[in-house]
């Protein structure tokens, strides 16, 4: 399986690659949304995932899902929005946008498993 890391902190990206590898995913990363569509634009195999942060230049994650979810090919991939804007309407408007799942920074490796897990995409025996 395949997961494109999506955010503007080069920190946050090896971390957030770091889990979804231990889960056997191949991991491509992304410093902004734009850069995120230009990557998937020349990608024969769309990925599976995409872990999206909020606040970004360029193109910010609300943006990127927006655009992803305009996009016929790849309407198939897990958006999951991974950020610290916290407020219910923020949950909201991503969710609205087309988002799967929203997981909040800071967050602990266990829970963006378990959140990966109740969307179905961590194989059988993984862990933490």
């Amino acid at each position: 399986m395949r997961a494109m890391v999506i955010d503007d902190s080069r920190a946050m990206r090896m971390i957030l690659k770091r889990i979804v590898t231990k889960l056997n995913f191949e991991a491509v990363e992304a410093g902004d949304g734009r850069e995120a569509l230009d990557l998937l634009a020349d990608m024969t195999e769309v990925p599976d995932l995409a872990l999206i942060d909020w606040n970004m230049p360029n193109m910010n994650g609300l943006e990127f899902v927006t655009n992803v979810r305009a996009d016929p090919r790849l309407r198939e991939m897990t958006l999951v929005m991974v950020t610290t804007e916290s407020e219910q309407s923020q949950i909201v408007r991503a969710l609205a946008a087309g988002a799967h799942e929203y997981v909040i920074k800071p967050f602990t490796e266990g829970a963006m498993i378990e959140k990966l897990a109740l969307l179905g995409l961590v194989p059988t025996g993984a862990n933490s």
